[in-house]
């Protein structure tokens, strides 16, 4: 384990450790039943502190996470969350993962080049999300999809923040934090109903916190590229 503490920082392993354990606290004091939603939770809040350092181990286990993420919300009827990531977030993520793999920061294929968007394409983006979020309006409210508003609010946001992972942006963390708050409300919504969901809340909570904590080493990591260019 020599290399983790090498590879990664004090704080990174802390943040990472005091996620894991509030998600297996979370979990066996509101659910204690389903596990799929631990493991879940567990391998989302690892990919997000690879992602925090730009590795594409980051991309595959969220791609995992897409898979499980998927069949949960299914369970809740949330069929914005399933086909958002079943549909989007996941081939997205394969998408990023081979972006990642092809723009390593000189040759280190531990971390990505950081990349800027350029105005145009911000643009661009969000002309798109606009488009996708109305339709998907019409998708979600035909499958009488739960707390349809926030549902479909989560396809715009996971929309832009899956754009901008495969573009090299760090803002796609903050995107993802956005997200994050909109999952945070969807879950809490589920709990009122049943309690066990509870532990899916405390997971994006945490998962809000390591992704404000991507996008600020993202912005290092872009300032230490540009400084070595």
């Amino acid at each position: 384990m020599k290399w983790i503490k090498n590879y990664f920082t004090l704080f990174e392993i802390c943040l990472w450790g005091l996620s894991e354990l509030l998600i297996i606290i979370s979990f066996f004091l509101f659910d204690r039943s389903s596990y799929l939603t631990l493991a879940a939770s567990c391998i989302g809040v690892t990919s997000l502190i690879f992602n925090a350092k730009g590795n594409p181990v980051g991309q595959v286990l969220m791609i995992l996470f897409s898979l499980l993420y998927g069949v949960i919300s299914f369970s809740f009827a949330y069929y914005g969350e399933m086909v958002t990531y079943l549909g989007m977030t996941l081939p997205m993520a394969v998408i990023a993962l081979i972006s990642w793999l092809r723009n390593p920061y000189q040759g280190n294929l531990a971390e990505v080049k950081v990349n800027t968007i350029r105005r145009t394409e911000r643009l661009l983006l969000y002309a798109a999300t606009a488009v996708v979020t109305v339709i998907f309006w019409f998708i979600l409210r035909y499958f009488h999809t739960a707390n349809l508003l926030p549902s479909t609010l989560s396809v715009a946001t996971s929309f832009i923040a899956a754009y901008l992972t495969f573009r090299r942006s760090p803002y796609f963390a903050l995107a993802y934090a956005a997200n994050d708050v909109v999952l945070i409300v969807l879950w809490i919504m589920a709990s009122t109903v049943n309690i066990a969901y509870l532990s899916v809340v405390v997971c994006f909570v945490a998962f809000l916190f390591n992704d404000l904590y991507g996008f600020v080493n993202w912005r290092r990591m872009k300032q230490r590229q540009s400084e070595n260019e």
